[in-house]
């Protein structure tokens, strides 16, 4: 593997350059490492996050992680969902399986992304030591024809500038931009985007889960064994539950169509006893938080010297989960266009010049926009599915379910929400 190094103006030099170390950019670099192509992750926060708004990892997801040796691991942490039931007024209508659409990954994997990022960190350093640099913000950047010079200056460990602190220079062939969906290098690029916001509003917390010591299936603290998700289809809004490793669930309550709700436990809890009966200790919560829902891509996703991926390429709604997934499927097409573009670059050969003119960086965008457009899609009818509804409409979608999951149409949903339309040949 080719060693970052330092030139003689006392610029750092590498291959790829990955600004953003969430789950996307983690796994691209460790993917890059063990192609041997230098590599340098570049990450505003100086500390890994404690709390995870992101948990779902489907069967591709599983499928990426095996690439970087760590399937095994994740599914041994994490907790498997094999199943998930639909209920209405304290009565269940249908279960979804995913076996028939993944006989070899036969489950979604609730993973909470702070250990995610913490497995990929840790093989990252495995492969590449020292490639993750923390605390630092991307400040400038400007492309070359033969690679990019980006500025990044350090943050404290609350986020605040560190004033004192000399700003570190890079020279990179190739930058991905992996920093989220208010990516700091899409706009440093003057890209725009371009999409959708809805009024639909959520509360999601993470507490105790009271059944989970006992269930069928289930280990004391709900860790590499079989739970099942819980979609209550209620009048005044869905509720969802999903299991967390650590005895532990996340739930999400639809709040209606406008202002957030304070995030507050009472106000989630009240929420699920009211249209549930289900009865929450709030003292348990250890995450809360209130969110909207849009959608938005950005207007190019790979230019002279970089490449968006991830949320930074495309933001899709939390609702169904998909975005891990959706960023990872986007790194493993990229990799090898990035290994094919430095290596042609160090060997002295032209690498075809600017990579948005390259027709497999090209393919590659079509093939990005196409997986969040049909995600997108997915994520609008679920949140279509589960706003609150009076009570003729409630009873409606409440049969419409029940009948569904009661027929083949259900196999179709199972492959559906376990992203087979996403499965890489």
């Amino acid at each position: 593997m080719t060693v970052p190094s330092a030139s003689p103006e006392g610029d750092v030099c590498c291959e790829v350059l990955i600004v953003g170390g969430g789950p996307t950019g983690l796994f691209l670099a460790a993917l890059l490492a063990r192609r041997g192509v230098g590599v340098i992750v570049l990450e505003r926060r100086a500390a890994p996050a404690e709390h995870s708004r992101a948990i779902g990892l489907h069967p591709p997801a599983l499928r990426a992680l095996r690439e970087v040796g760590l399937e095994r691991t994740a599914a041994r942490v994490g907790a498997r969902i094999r199943c998930g039931r639909a209920r209405s007024r304290g009565r269940e209508l249908g279960r979804l399986r995913f076996a028939r659409a993944w006989p070899g990954r036969p489950y979604v994997l609730s993973l909470p992304q702070s250990r995610t990022e913490e497995l990929l960190a840790d093989r990252l350093a495995e492969s590449a030591p020292g490639a993750l640099r923390r605390g630092r913000e991307v400040t400038a950047l400007r492309e070359r024809a033969d690679g990019v010079e980006v500025t990044a200056r350090r943050m404290g460990e609350a986020g605040e500038t560190g004033s004192t602190a000399e700003p570190l220079r890079l020279r990179a062939r190739v930058v991905v931009a992996a920093d989220g969906s208010r990516s700091t290098v899409r706009e440093l690029l003057g890209i725009g985007t371009t999409g959708t916001e809805h009024r639909d509003a959520y509360l999601m917390g993470d507490l105790a889960d009271p059944d989970s010591a006992g269930a069928e299936g289930t280990g004391s603290h709900g860790v590499g064994t079989d739970r099942d998700a819980l979609i209550h289809l209620e009048p005044g809004g869905v509720v969802e539950s999903f299991p967390l490793p650590g005895a532990r669930r996340r739930w999400v309550v639809h709040t209606g169509r406008g202002d957030l709700a304070e995030p507050r436990s009472e106000v989630l809890t009240r929420a699920i006893r009211e249209r549930t009966g289900m009865r929450l200790d709030p003292g348990t919560t250890s995450m809360i938080s209130a969110f909207s829902v849009r959608r938005r891509t950005a207007q190019r996703l790979v230019t002279t010297r970089c490449a968006l991926l991830g949320d930074a390429a495309h933001e899709i709604s939390p609702i169904g989960g998909q975005g891990i997934t959706l960023g990872w499927l986007d790194a493993l097409d990229a990799a090898p266009l990035l290994a094919r573009t430095v290596r042609a670059t160090a060997g002295g050969r032209s690498s075809r010049g600017p990579l948005d003119a390259d027709p497999a960086w090209q393919r590659l965008e079509r093939v990005c926009r196409r997986r969040a457009r049909v995600a997108g899609l997915i994520a609008h009818a679920n949140t279509a599915l589960g706003r609150p509804l009076p009570g003729p409409f409630a009873a409606a979608r409440t049969l419409g379910v029940s009948i569904a999951l009661r027929t083949p149409l259900r196999h179709v949903m199972a492959w559906t929400y376990s992203m087979g339309w996403a499965r890489r040949r």
